[in-house]
């Protein structure tokens, strides 16, 4: 019985859409911290203004990935942010593992795990990811001359999104820390 063929463009697809599919992800747990941050006043520490840092850098470089054609410098960007951020929140995590008058977790637990834990499990699942999709599409292949790629359009919306949340996310950064060292207590600007 021979073995199933699968198409070089199947192939370019198939990675374009977990690229994709990774972006929407990590675009989609900003927003819902920036959701629990505005909606529900849980203002972010230091540490979390960070760990959105790093999944910042990992979508831009998922989406620099995406544009490229021969190159896999923005899957490389990626995986160097998962582990920025796999860094931030294991500090984080550990320093708050032992709870201390006055260094508890900050912000409520989403599914009885809080924050910084879940960010280890996503910078985790991040590496893990990004070193699949390599083990499983090698290098990086050029899309036949077909026109615009089916992807394109969806990928270009998602550029628009998550260049939107950093824009809405650096402005609430800059109106609770202003220009100084930020805090937990509010937002200095505005008060």
């Amino acid at each position: 019985m021979p073995g199933l063929r699968v198409e070089p463009a199947s192939l370019v697809m198939l990675d374009r859409f977990v690229l994709l599919l990774l972006t929407t992800i990590l675009a989609a747990i900003l927003t819902a911290a920036m959701v629990m941050q505005f909606a529900f006043g849980e203002i972010p520490c230091p540490l979390c203004l960070l760990q959105r840092v790093a999944m910042f850098g990992c979508c831009f470089g998922l989406l620099h990935q995406l544009r490229a054609r021969e190159s896999e410098r923005g899957g490389g960007v990626a995986l160097l942010f998962a582990l920025l951020l796999l860094v931030i929140a294991s500090r984080q995590t550990l320093l708050d593992l032992v709870p201390r008058p006055g260094h508890a977790y900050i912000g409520s637990a989403v599914f009885g795990i809080h924050m910084p834990v879940w960010s280890v499990v996503i910078g985790v699942s991040l590496m893990l990811a990004l070193a699949l999709r390599l083990t499983l599409f090698g290098a990086p292949r050029l899309l036949p001359q077909t026109g615009r790629p089916p992807l394109a359009r969806a990928a270009r919306l998602l550029e628009f999104y998550v260049v939107m949340i950093c824009v809405i996310n650096f402005a609430s950064v800059v109106l609770q820390c202003g220009l100084g060292e930020c805090h937990t207590s509010g937002y200095r600007l505005l008060a």
